[in-house]
């Protein structure tokens, strides 16, 4: 039986970083479905196209790919082929993916991926509608949180050590914003499935909030 494991939560929760560690941990794979938004918004930005444009952005679909691909459980995004995963994890290219995830052509564009990968994969998907909408039968589903201010502090941190220069208060603002976008939106908003378990990691450490994942997971399935 193919296990599939859905964590959901707002920008900057961590959920990548606890997720590809419980998967490594689990021997799942780990898909971060964020990552292909990032790959449509950056697409978007290399075309110079307003990203909240959904008619400008849906015209694009028909002529990019996007693809996962996995090496030893790590993931690569490729978009036309191009390996693109540095790239997507500039501060433009969030508030792309958040403008451009608010598009249902968008959405129905990457849905297929995603439902097939879980299909014929144990994994760990994270997102924001993963528990909701593309994997709702996921035996296991988590919503990942944590106050805006940790959750901006740890962003701040990520791009700081990146060499990325930020202020912490527009960091905060802007995930004040993407959060409002998120949950907002007419198609898939941001919400915990009803079956799922809050895991708030604004008070533990990274390994803490990994071991506080897997144990989830492992208590869940048995």
């Amino acid at each position: 039986m193919v296990i599939n494991v859905a964590i959901d939560g707002p920008a900057g929760a961590g959920k990548s970083t606890v997720a590809r560690a419980a998967a490594k941990e689990l021997g799942y794979i780990y898909v971060d479905t964020g990552a292909l938004y990032r790959a449509v918004g950056v697409n978007a930005l290399r075309n110079n196209l307003d990203t909240t444009d959904a008619a400008a952005v849906s015209a694009t679909l028909d002529k990019i790919t996007v693809e996962l691909k996995f090496a030893d459980g790590v993931q690569q995004v490729l978009l036309n082929g191009e390996n693109v995963s540095e790239e997507i994890r500039t501060p433009d290219a969030s508030m792309a993916a958040s403008n451009v995830s608010a598009i249902p052509a968008v959405r129905a564009f990457l849905f297929d991926l995603q439902k097939n990968i879980a299909k014929e994969n144990n994994c760990l998907m994270d997102g924001r509608d993963i528990g909701t909408v593309v994997l709702p039968d996921a035996q296991v589903k988590i919503f990942l949180t944590a106050s805006a201010e940790k959750r901006a502090k740890r962003r701040y941190d990520e791009l700081i050590a990146k060499g990325t220069k930020v202020e912490y208060n527009n960091v905060l603002e802007e995930l004040i914003q993407r959060d409002y976008n998120d949950s907002h939106r007419e198609v898939a908003p941001l919400k915990p499935a009803e079956d799922s378990i809050l895991v708030d990691t604004s008070d533990l450490s990274l390994e803490e909030s990994i071991d506080k994942v897997v144990s989830t997971i492992k208590e869940k399935i048995g």
